[in-house]
């Protein structure tokens, strides 16, 4: 298959200086990544700024805010068969990012924001036969959250987890899961490392591309 994969936080500027993200390391990602690679898929990384090295034999391309995330999966999914949105992308961005370092001055400072670009809907129209798998890295609840973005989004696949949890989520090596179906069938994975839960998200990518492809 080509297989495209997002990864990594964004950022969305408020100065030269700062910046609004969240604490992705692009760890699950890179795993898959790092897979579907090992099983001889063409894969794509788009990957937002981390501090791991892609795995040999994916293509990269590097993105910085929602926005490029967007313009970069709009331009490689027409050529894949499946895309995994594995990536944080940040769901707010400033109104206005200041041209010039916003000073500190001991006044109050107020940011006015704004949703940034959400991805995965801005892709649908792209969809076609292709499998669109989705993440949803939440609180308290995440199989609620998951099964509306599933429903929403147009997803095939997505993958819950609680990022709250000290061992699992976000900058951990392991990761405990539950995968949501169109289908309606869910799978919950127990605490592993994010390289084993990305081979079985890759397991079940290629069960449900076979599925599709004419006898």
């Amino acid at each position: 298959m080509r297989i495209v994969v997002t990864a990594g936080p964004t950022r969305e500027a408020i100065d030269p200086v700062r910046f609004i993200s969240n604490r992705s390391s692009g760890k699950m990602g890179y795993a898959l990544a790092a897979v579907a690679v090992e099983r001889g898929h063409d894969v794509t990384l788009i990957s937002g700024p981390v501090c791991i090295e892609p795995p040999a034999g994916a293509r990269v391309v590097g993105v910085l805010t929602a926005e490029d995330m967007l313009a970069a999966v709009r331009q490689a999914v027409p050529a894949c068969d499946a895309l995994i949105m594995a990536a944080a992308v940040a769901d707010w961005r400033p109104k206005r990012a200041a041209p010039c370092k916003i000073k500190k001055n001991g006044a109050d400072l107020v940011l006015e924001l704004e949703p940034a670009p959400d991805v995965l809907r801005g892709v649908l129209d792209l969809k076609g036969d292709r499998v669109f798998v989705g993440f949803a890295a939440e609180t308290g609840d995440p199989l609620t959250e998951a099964g509306r973005k599933l429903r929403e989004k147009g997803l095939d696949l997505i993958v819950a987890n609680d990022v709250s949890a000290s061992d699992a989520g976000f900058e951990a090596d392991t990761n405990r899961v539950s995968i949501l179906a169109a289908s309606g069938d869910r799978e919950d994975l127990p605490l592993m490392s994010k390289r084993d839960v990305a081979a079985r998200i890759i397991d079940r990518l290629e069960a449900l591309r076979a599925a599709r492809r004419p006898r």
